[in-house]
């Protein structure tokens, strides 16, 4: 088929626009959503992370954030890659992440939860107990990107987050009635002393979309899926939505919509946290312990005889 802007041979349908583009227009297509949502959710002074995974929609975002600060002075951008311990998996997205921060000049640092949290997600797996492992490694992630992003002096991180996992996410804080977290999901508006704001860049894009645009970009992607995820009820969201946006071109579209429509009113409803240092961390909780250090003393547990 032909491009529907030039006429050229496409390389992609948009089935939720009945668009055909070729190369050149799709990847401008993609590109002109990220800089928009990167303008609407502002870029501040300073240091600019992004939690760098190796995969393709993290990539993606870090590419796109060091082409416009490259523009900016006052600004500089710092990829951050957190080295859960997931042998035959994360190894191989960090040497990806690494190759791709040395040709683009970009700034990198690698955590461990080996380190910081004193186990592997591998031997988090072994000794968990009746708590998902995508719990554990969320919360753990989550805890150890905000603690080494504001300790470097970062005002901002932008997450690879696309138009898939946000939708994904929404539905999911819908259908569990979690209302109070659905008004906390990034990207933030709002400062809590001790938090590091969020960016989604690729919120706009979907999947399929971040995929075709690193394969076209050459980026070197490793393929395939964290190993645990399969047991993560995410999948039945994914498989859901997906099927619904076949019969139903830009369901996931209308969703993020649809949130965006009500943001305002949920997060008047559910106003941040008043939040306290954590007793035995000290990093910042709604609970006098926070959910890194409860989760931790539950793995120790785990291990007493």
């Amino acid at each position: 088929m032909k491009c529907s802007k030039c006429g050229r041979e496409a390389v992609i349908y948009i089935r939720y626009n009945g668009q055909y583009l070729c190369r050149e227009h799709f990847m401008e297509f993609v590109e002109r959503r990220i800089k928009k949502e990167i303008r609407k959710q502002g870029l501040p002074k300073g240091k600019i992370g992004v939690a760098l995974s190796g995969g393709k929609d993290s990539t993606l975002a870090a590419y796109m954030l060091n082409s416009i600060l490259k523009e900016h002075r006052d600004r500089e951008l710092i990829a951050i890659t957190i080295d859960e311990g997931i042998k035959g998996y994360r190894d191989k997205t960090i040497k990806a992440a690494e190759k791709f921060c040395n040709e683009h000049d970009i700034e990198h640092h690698i955590f461990s939860f080996s380190e910081y949290i004193g186990y592997t997600m591998d031997e988090i797996s072994r000794i968990r107990g009746e708590i998902a492992d995508c719990t554990y490694c969320g919360v753990f992630r989550r805890y150890l990107l905000n603690k080494v992003s504001r300790e470097m002096g970062i005002k901002a991180l932008a997450l690879g987050h696309n138009l898939d996992d946000v939708s994904q996410t929404i539905l999911m804080n819908f259908m569990r009635n979690d209302i109070k977290r659905l008004a906390r999901m990034a990207p933030h508006k709002h400062i809590q002393k001790g938090m590091i704001p969020r960016l989604l860049p690729l919120i706009e894009v979907p999947e399929k979309e971040t995929t075709l645009y690193a394969y076209l970009k050459g980026f070197k992607i490793v393929e395939g899926s964290c190993p645990y995820s399969v047991r993560a009820m995410r999948k039945e969201y994914q498989k859901m939505l997906m099927e619904m946006e076949y019969h139903h071109p830009g369901t996931r579209h209308s969703i993020l919509k649809s949130y965006r429509s009500i943001q305002e009113c949920i997060e008047n409803m559910f106003p941040p946290a008043e939040l306290k240092p954590c007793r035995i961390c000290g990093e910042p909780s709604s609970q006098p312990i926070c959910m890194a250090c409860v989760l931790k003393e539950k793995l120790k547990n785990n291990l007493s005889p």
